[in-house]
């Protein structure tokens, strides 16, 4: 039997995906978190100083490596989230990678210090990066039919996009004058 441990931060943050691969295939691991005063102790028994890492325990054997992106590609192949076929697999990749630039440029916006940059970010976010990327990949998701970025399903792409999505959301729910409105809006299907 095979054990799986992801080390990471008490955070969603870059190991979220990869938590999400492992609830979609209903795989058990062990979710291995810590505070980041513990990271100056933990950070050299990383394979490359960061995180997440992945643990793969397989018959006594260990095998540690890190970036958030080959962990879940590893996990997502693992558990046939990948797409099917060489081609298909391949368009997952790119997809999941037109997500991992979203979610830099967020990144970018989170942990800017300077006011003034940061609203200028902020602004080609909302204005041009985030319009252009999910116009092309809302078109990728209609043109397929099934509800997914590629044809065959569920993949770890559209797991990511889920959490970066997810992750706009809060934010906007969470302005003040947004949430007043959305408790005092008429109840409606759509």
């Amino acid at each position: 039997m095979t054990e799986y441990k992801l080390y990471y931060f008490n955070g969603k943050g870059r190991a979220e995906v990869i938590r999400l691969i492992f609830a979609a295939a209903g795989q058990k691991y062990q979710d291995i978190r810590f505070e980041r005063e513990q990271w100056p102790e933990l950070k050299p028994k990383t394979p490359l100083g960061n995180v997440p890492v992945l643990e793969v325990v397989q018959n006594g054997k260990s095998f540690k490596f890190g970036q958030s992106l080959s962990i879940a590609r590893y996990v997502a192949r693992k558990f046939s989230l990948a797409g099917r076929g060489d081609e298909e697999q391949a368009e997952v990749e790119m997809y999941g990678d037109q997500v991992q630039d979203l979610f830099l440029e967020l990144l970018k916006i989170r942990f800017e210090v300077n006011e003034a940059r940061k609203n200028e970010l902020r602004k080609k976010f909302q204005e041009e990066t985030l319009p252009n990327s999910l116009r092309v990949l809302d078109g990728k998701v209609a043109k397929n039919g099934s509800g997914y970025l590629v044809a065959s399903g569920l993949t770890w792409a559209d797991l990511f996009l889920f959490y970066v999505l997810d992750w706009l959301d809060r934010r906007v729910r969470s302005n003040p004058r947004i949430a007043d409105w959305l408790e005092r809006r008429p109840v409606t299907e759509l």
